[in-house]
């Protein structure tokens, strides 16, 4: 690593970073229940994956939490004064320092709650923003989320240096009147935020040269996406035998892990755990993570993995395809919905659920805990990489050692007789594996 990486990645000049691990929060959730927003929720479910979501975060003590009926939005407090009063009373009386709201607040909206209830505030980009600071273990994912960050907080500078006066600029005695602190701390986040870039390109272009070598190998790549805690990772490590984290927690996955897994025919493939997806996922953190996801945009097939429990699970899985259309994946990838968490859905609903599901060749119902379902579901992956195989004999030279090895690690060899120039090659092979060898 250079000099310039060792280099702190916060700036802590007023930007006034919540420690919510050091120190236990009293929160409050509100979800606002917007008669002018258009959402595919119901409030009370709404509300339960705010609650889902603070649970997420080191030491939040969730005291309470409600829906707030919106029926108009206020610009100056986002709630009416009568509401702000009634909520800033309950606060105090228990003791609450945190309120978590499950919306998006401008910043002159939070400035003035905080300064009204006397507690700080996190709107939902806020809480998002620091779960995945939490959770960031690879050096991208911590890139990745401190460049979210500085961009949201670049636009809420505003509220944190209300106390101080202009600062005096200019040489000596003489000089002009100078700038602001929100100035002087945009311009360092601004400088910032291109190291960040700056850093973040040479590990995308790592990534990159990973994808290329991984061409080069004749392994297609299956890509779990799904919504947050669908149970994306416990079937990744029923597939792999890997120990990615597995808990009942939004985002308990945040930085992806492949795995090679071989299938019930003798067929290899790479298996790609990715982050969990949610509604109303900030803007930032789309842009921000769009290297990570775009392993789903180089997939062969992709699994979208659904909790057919949840109340809410089309709702859910809308969101899910509306994110995967905002990537760009090709139409001609085949995509499977997998039905998972089948061992929490009711006796008197489960017969529906199979019957629906072996009417439809793209849906496979399972259970990734129990592991009823998973021989179908590996069946199913080794059917949609079956390819007509042809066989061919040529002659291959000894200097070239790097194609005869890609054969024998493809294991597309039958029989191989030297000769005194190289090698008789007699290969079975599919016209994918034939144009990957014709490429080298």
């Amino acid at each position: 690593m250079t000099e310039e990486d060792d280099e702190p990645l916060y700036h802590d000049g007023g930007l006034d970073a919540y420690e919510t691990a050091a120190v236990p929060s009293r929160a409050y959730v509100l979800h606002p229940d917007m008669k002018s927003a258009k959402t595919r929720r119901l409030p009370e479910h709404g509300l339960a994956e705010a609650v889902s979501l603070a649970a997420a975060l080191p030491a939040i003590d969730v005291i309470g939490a409600e829906v707030v009926r919106l029926p108009r939005i206020h610009p100056g407090m986002l709630f009416g004064s009568g509401k702000v009063e009634e909520l800033k009373t309950r606060f105090h009386a228990d003791e609450i320092d945190l309120v978590l709201v499950d919306s998006i607040v401008s910043p002159i909206q939070q400035r003035n709650l905080e300064k009204e209830w006397g507690v700080k505030l996190l709107d939902r980009t806020g809480l998002i923003l620091e779960i995945f600071a939490d959770r960031a273990r690879t050096r991208e994912g911590v890139l990745q989320v401190e460049l979210a960050a500085l961009s949201y907080q670049r636009t809420r500078l505003v509220r944190a240096w209300t106390h101080l006066e202009r600062q005096r600029g200019g040489f000596g005695f003489v000089g002009g009147p100078g700038e602001t602190q929100i100035e002087s701390d945009r311009r360092a986040i601004d400088d910032q935020v291109i190291r960040l870039k700056r850093q973040l390109e040479r590990v995308v272009k790592t990534r990159e040269l990973h994808r290329a070598s991984r061409r080069k190998v004749p392994f297609p790549l299956v890509a779990l996406v799904g919504y947050t805690n669908a149970g994306k990772s416990t079937l990744f490590n029923r597939m792999t035998g890997a120990e990615v984290l597995v808990k009942d927690m939004l985002f308990a996955t945040l930085d992806p892990t492949m795995r090679a897994i071989e299938l019930p025919t003798g067929r290899k493939i790479i298996a790609s755990d990715t982050v969990g997806f949610i509604s109303d996922l900030p803007t930032q953190l789309v842009a921000s993570f769009r290297a990570t996801l775009e392993e789903v945009l180089e997939a062969d097939l992709i699994l979208h993995v659904r909790d057919i429990s949840n109340p809410e699970t089309a709702e859910q899985a809308a969101d899910v395809n509306d994110i995967l259309a905002s990537l760009g994946v090709r139409k001609n990838v085949p995509l499977v919905e997998v039905w998972n968490k089948l061992d929490l859905v009711d006796a008197s609903q489960r017969d529906s659920l199979l019957a629906q599901a072996a009417n439809r060749e793209d849906v496979l119902a399972l259970s990734a805990v129990t592991g009823e379902g998973m021989a179908a579901l590996l069946d199913h992956i080794s059917s949609a990489f079956e390819e007509e195989k042809s066989e061919r004999v040529f002659d291959l030279g000894f200097a070239e050692g790097k194609r005869h090895a890609w054969l024998h690690g493809a294991g597309v060899v039958l029989q191989e007789t030297q000769t005194e120039t190289g090698w008789q090659m007699q290969v079975l092979w599919t016209a994918r594996q034939e144009k990957r060898y014709r490429d080298l």
